[in-house]
């Protein structure tokens, strides 16, 4: 990839409370921002309320905007809702993408920051990325991860399982490949391979 594949790209970029992927994604969007891109974060509810074991959410908010180089981060329904009117984004990115998130997106459900947010930038149709990590991507939310998979506009990280023998149903994106996955959105194309061996 050029250095500069990236420069002055106006990328939103969300978040979703998989709290154990939350570092490789900010560590993708601190290397987006060094390539030049205009990053704006946006993070669900979960992310902007709840402290885990991983960090607390004042810590996540530091490192988002220190990651970003933004000014704010869009933590609400109404902040997120004129992404697609104004065209603030040429393309979303939602990493990690939790389950729940997926199943709503997939349904229509659109009540978080990062659900408004897709579906404004979707309005557009603007492509929009998704990085899974869920414990149910092979059971529960199998057919929904499908339905996006053939929707227009919606490309897929690369995703494998991260624990096949002990948690046989997870799936997670692999990270490092954020932005070859946007390169290719970018172009109308879905990265390949999409499914891994293994996370």
């Amino acid at each position: 990839m050029e250095q500069n594949a990236f420069a002055g790209k106006k990328i939103g970029f969300a978040l979703t409370g998989s709290f154990c992927t939350l570092d490789l994604a900010v560590t993708q969007m601190a290397a987006l921002h060094q390539l030049g891109a205009q990053i704006l974060p946006v993070i669900s509810y979960h992310v902007r309320d709840m402290d885990s074991r991983f960090g607390t959410a004042e810590y996540w908010r530091k490192r988002i905007l220190d990651a970003s180089g933004a000014e704010q981060i869009i933590d609400n329904i109404p902040d997120a809702e004129p992404i697609g009117p104004k065209r603030l984004c040429e393309i979303m990115l939602i990493a990690p993408c939790t389950g729940n998130t997926i199943s709503k997106l997939a349904n229509g459900v659109i009540d978080t920051p990062v659900l408004l947010a897709a579906k404004s930038h979707l309005r557009n149709a603007g492509p929009l990325v998704i990085a899974v990590a869920t414990n149910d991507g092979l059971s529960a939310n199998a057919k929904n991860i499908g339905k996006l998979l053939n929707y227009k506009h919606i490309y897929f990280v690369p995703f494998g399982q991260d624990n096949p023998m002990g948690k046989p149903n997870s799936l997670v994106a692999h990270m490092d490949q954020i932005p070859q996955t946007l390169e290719a959105a970018f172009a109308g194309k879905q990265i390949q391979p999409i499914l891994t061996c293994q996370a």
